[in-house]
């Protein structure tokens, strides 16, 4: 189906046709849907209703449909149906898809089905869970179309019919490499179809090659693929010898992923001990043990700043009109330093922002935060004196709010270029903890002016 798909309105009719256990009709209208569509029709449906509909589809797309489901349906729906199906529903996946579902799965489950698997394909999938996943070891693909050094174009033409129709192998590139296996080039098919069939493939073929380590983490994949822009990069050993090629909807999925992690963490989640698809959907107890640990860091940033407050209990209990203003100073004092983080840590991620220039960074937002501070602590002052009367209290909350924004401006842009320096994920910089001290540098501030001008404020 083309067009965009009604959720609701899918499920509905699968739940009626489930209900007149019409078998023929269920198996038709689930086969009438892309793979991708019905990813997002199964996580709707109760368990039972997913497993039946489940054994009614085409191998063939139920193992495209495998990709597109979160790690956990994906063992779910598979540990639920016959051994031998789920095998073969396997054997259908690219290997590094498969290698991704075998490695969330139990290890003994997982042996159980890679015994179960074709020989070569169990081999080549044994391989990829060797390597970490987050690694490119662990993302890339060993189907590869490779040909030999001393081949001619006209020679290398006819293996690639052969070999795309026996191994079902995507054309990106084709990879040229010695008898060791060593990657000696690459060549599109473009210059092969444009260039003398009697041409040696060593004379037509790129020599200076972009290409990934088996070891390389997938920051730094990402990172080389936006450089390059390329659909594929080669991935090679510690010898050079090529073992498999990444793509560029594998990238997709890292970028999505990283993207995800980077808003977890700056929201004072960690990833670190339980994994992303199990926050939302997976066992309460690992999310609550990854939202937790920040929480209860926050909690003591939290407990110095009552301690600063309580510091100034004569101060407070002098004036108490000035505790009205200290919600107001810290929400903007918290919002702009989070909108300065934001800007250096996406930028760091990126790329567009760098340590090199962390200074001319540091000093523009300090001028933003200046100028911004001022405008909004000339507007609170106004309002402040009009509403009370008091030119002094309009003074002090309008000069706090200047100074609470500035320093909110210096510590949101200082600290993910401190972070990165020391080899510390930057987007930790936005969780709470920024927050918390931005709290407390603003309260010691306001406190300390309203006792300076305490005799006049009165």
């Amino acid at each position: 189906m083309a067009e965009m798909i009604n959720i609701e309105n899918i499920v509905e009719r699968i739940r009626e046709i489930l209900d007149d256990e019409n078998i023929q009709q269920l198996t038709e209208e689930l086969n009438g849907y892309h793979s991708a569509d019905l990813a997002d029709i199964f996580p709707e449906l109760k368990p039972e209703e997913r497993l039946l509909c489940f054994k009614h589809i085409e191998e063939e797309k139920a193992a495209d449909m495998i990709e597109y489901l979160s790690p956990q349906l994906q063992v779910e729906l598979l540990g639920d149906i016959d051994e031998e199906l789920a095998s073969r529903i396997i054997s259908k996946l690219p290997h590094d898809s498969a290698a991704d579902v075998l490695g969330d799965m139990e290890d003994d489950d997982s042996e159980t089905y890679l015994d179960k698997l074709p020989d070569k394909f169990s081999a080549e999938v044994r391989e990829l869970l060797t390597y970490n996943e987050d690694t490119a070891g662990g993302i890339m693909t060993p189907m590869v179309m490779t040909v030999n050094v001393d081949m001619t174009v006209e020679e290398v033409l006819s293996h690639i019919r052969v070999q795309a129709e026996q191994d079902n192998i995507e054309l990106y590139y084709i990879y040229v490499l010695d008898k060791q296996n060593h990657l000696l080039g690459v060549v599109s098919l473009r210059k092969l179809l444009t260039s003398s069939v009697h041409q040696k493939v060593e004379d037509i073929m790129i020599k200076d090659i972009v290409k990934l380590h088996v070891d390389d983490f997938q920051d730094y994949i990402a990172d080389v693929f936006m450089k390059y822009q390329y659909n594929a990069l080669p991935v090679v050993d510690l010898y050079n010898r090529l073992k498999g090629m990444i793509t560029w909807d594998d990238v997709q999925d890292i970028v999505e992923e990283e993207t995800t992690e980077e808003i977890y963490t700056s929201s004072g989640i960690s990833t670190d001990v339980v994994d992303e698809d199990e926050i939302l959907s997976g066992n309460i107890f690992k999310a609550i043990r990854a939202r937790t640990p920040w929480l209860f860091i926050t909690l003591i940033g939290e407990f110095i700043a009552v301690k600063v407050g309580n510091h100034f209990g004569a101060t407070l209990h002098a004036v108490p009109i000035i505790a009205i203003f200290m919600p107001l100073l810290a929400g903007l004092g918290g919002n702009i330093g989070t909108q300065s983080i934001t800007l250096m840590v996406r930028g760091l991620s990126t790329g567009q922002v760098t340590l090199s220039s962390a200074m001319r960074h540091i000093v523009r937002e300090t001028f933003v935060g200046l100028f911004i501070g001022t405008l909004f602590g000339v507007m609170v002052a106004l309002v402040t004196w009009g509403w009370r009367d008091n030119i002094y209290l309009g003074l002090v909350v309008g000069l706090s709010m200047l100074i609470n924004m500035t320093m909110a401006t210096i510590v949101g842009t200082f600290t993910p270029f401190a972070l990165k320096s020391f080899k510390v994920d930057p987007a930790v910089a936005s969780g709470p903890v920024i927050a918390t001290t931005i709290d407390i540098l603003g309260l010691a501030v306001y406190f300390t002016l309203v006792t300076i001008f305490l005799v006049k404020i009165m």
